[in-house]
Parts: C-alpha cells; sequence; structure tokens
C-alpha cells in the first residue's frame, strides 16, 4: 500500500488516465481509478478510502465520464469537478502541456517544463516559487 502525503484524491475513470496525470503530477496525490462504471459498491469502496481529503473529479468528456460526475455531485457534493475540452474526448489523449495548465489552474503541483503558452497558459503563476522549476544547466 503505498502512503501519499498529500490532501488530495484525485479520482479518474481508467489507468491510461491515471498514467497520463502522473506524467505531468510533481506532488503525491493519491489517483483513484472507476474503471469507467460506478455503482454503490464501488462508490463505498471510494468513499473508505477519503479520509476527509480534498476530492477531484476528472473524467472524460463522454457519456460515461458525465455519468460518473452525476453520481459524484450527488453522492459527494463536496468534491471539486475539473473539466477537459471535448476535442481530446479522454483524459488520457490529453496533450501533458494542456493537462498541466487544467491541473495547475486547480492549485496542483506540476511540472513547469510542459505548460503551454497561449491561449491555455497562466503566465503569471510559472512566475511563482510555488511551482517547480527545472533545473537548467
Amino acid at each position: 500500500m503505498t502512503m501519499y502525503f498529500s490532501d488530495k484524491v484525485l479520482i479518474v475513470e481508467g489507468k491510461t488516465d491515471k498514467r497520463r496525470i502522473e506524467e505531468v503530477l510533481i506532488e503525491p496525490v493519491q489517483i483513484i481509478c472507476t474503471h469507467g462504471t460506478m455503482g454503490i459498491a464501488k462508490l463505498d469502496d471510494i468513499l473508505d478510502q477519503l479520509n476527509g481529503s480534498e476530492i477531484y473529479i476528472l473524467s472524460d468528456a463522454d457519456k460515461e465520464g458525465r455519468n460518473i460526475r452525476k453520481w459524484f455531485k450527488k453522492h459527494l457534493s463536496e468534491s471539486t469537478h475539473i473539466y477537459i475540452d471535448p476535442k481530446f474526448g479522454e483524459v488520457g489523449r490529453c496533450p501533458r502541456d494542456y493537462l498541466a495548465n487544467v491541473l495547475m489552474r486547480h492549485d496542483f503541483y506540476v511540472d513547469t517544463s510542459l505548460i503551454m503558452k497561449g491561449k491555455f497558459s497562466n503566465d503569471e503563476r510559472i512566475q511563482s516559487t510555488r511551482y517547480y522549476q527545472p533545473y537548467s544547466v
């Protein structure tokens, strides 16, 4: 069992989503996979793992993702929902730079070498010492 020292829990649909998020984050965050479905038993299992943490829901922009969001809005209304652009469809298919920007807006520590410039950027937040600055030689 992995120990997490963060008070954040990120709930995603599948393993590819989890892997993509792990490529972007630099802080220890517990990531729970729903494996695309929700039910009372699965919700109870997830709730047992939360332990008063900040809950973030990051699901795909498809029918299954919307259904999972409905479950959490109904049964865990204090959770924060993070949305991706529907053009990407799935979290696992989001470009790393886009996903880094989305997560950074919700105060996750991300690798700033992935931050993209332009429409989705947060240039003023990159200057903050709160976020990781890559070592340059």
